[in-house]
């Protein structure tokens, strides 16, 4: 029999109040209010908690407070990574992110989603979480939504505001909402 992690984790239905994910949970809150404490009066500390609650963390990763995610090590980021201010990442499936990303402010990244019968929505009590990957050479504008199950190629540039419901292959310049290409991006290796 799965546990509730072993759910989570394969996109089934899980009961989100299992008490070791609860604990879990409540391990990452105390880093995660631990690295926003910090503030930008710490580099060094700063990455150091980032590295204790990403599960990996590529050379030259940079993350601006106020940062949320709900356990930290669904969390991969690959090397020259950049958050700024006030990205949420709700990991509850694994976010894998490529190499040299950069995540302007307020970007927000949704694995976790609810199932459709509204028996097992109420409360809150059961989840469901679908993984999401970013390819390399992404920048996703300011206040953008990523949502569950969304992969983006290499080379993507997503436009601030834009809600990303589906997946998107390379080279591309999306934005709106739902998000759509608007134009194949020039600038490509």
């Amino acid at each position: 029999m799965k546990s509730e992690k072993e759910k989570m984790l394969t996109g089934e239905v899980f009961k989100v109040y299992d008490p070791q994910l609860v604990a879990e949970r409540q391990h990452a809150r105390k880093l995660v209010q631990e690295f926003n404490k910090l503030g930008e009066g710490n580099p060094a500390k700063s990455t150091a908690v980032i590295k204790q609650l990403f599960g990996h963390v590529g050379k030259g990763c940079e993350v601006h407070p106020q940062f949320r995610c709900d356990y930290g090590y669904n969390i991969n980021v690959g090397d020259d990574f950049f958050a700024n201010y006030d990205c949420v990442m709700l990991d509850v499936s694994p976010i894998r992110i490529g190499d040299h990303c950069l995540l302007g402010p307020r970007v927000q990244l949704y694995t976790v989603n609810h199932p459709l019968d509204p028996q097992l929505r109420r409360n809150g009590a059961y989840g469901q979480s679908f993984d999401i990957t970013i390819g390399n050479d992404v920048w996703i504008g300011g206040g953008a939504v990523i949502c569950p199950g969304v992969t983006l190629g290499n080379n993507v540039i997503v436009g601030a505001g834009s809600v990303v419901t589906k997946s998107f292959g390379d080279n591309v310049v999306i934005a709106g909402n739902p998000a759509r290409v608007i134009k194949k991006n020039p600038y490509q290796e």
